[in-house]
């Protein structure tokens, strides 16, 4: 299976789980680092705070969530939505996407 590079570059992104349906990647992002605004037309993103805070916004509707160690946020399809490191230290969380085929549709900033 090919790679397709990422839209996006942040400190490291980890592998733990890939399926026909369901993908489950680690995030650590540097301070300021950010994940850009987009949506996913089928899958859910379940975001699981490691260390640090990872503050996920989204557009319609508007909300904030951010998420520490051992915090929980969702979005669900097809909400534009932007994750970002707004801290002064690195943020390491759990991101996982399903149940569905995967994509990432660019949105305006």
């Amino acid at each position: 299976m090919s790679e397709k590079p990422q839209p996006y570059k942040v400190r490291v992104i980890h592998v733990v789980a890939r399926g026909s349906d369901v993908l489950v990647r680690e995030y650590t992002l540097d301070p300021g680092e950010a994940i850009p605004w987009h949506r996913h037309s089928n899958v859910a993103d379940y975001y699981y705070g490691l260390e640090g805070t990872v503050l996920v916004e989204t557009r319609n509707p508007p909300a904030r969530h951010e998420v520490g160690a051992g915090g929980f946020a969702k979005v669900t399809p097809p909400t534009v939505h932007h994750v970002s490191n707004a801290s002064k230290k690195p943020c390491r969380f759990l991101l996982i996407q399903g149940v569905g085929r995967y994509d990432f549709v660019k949105a305006a900033d």
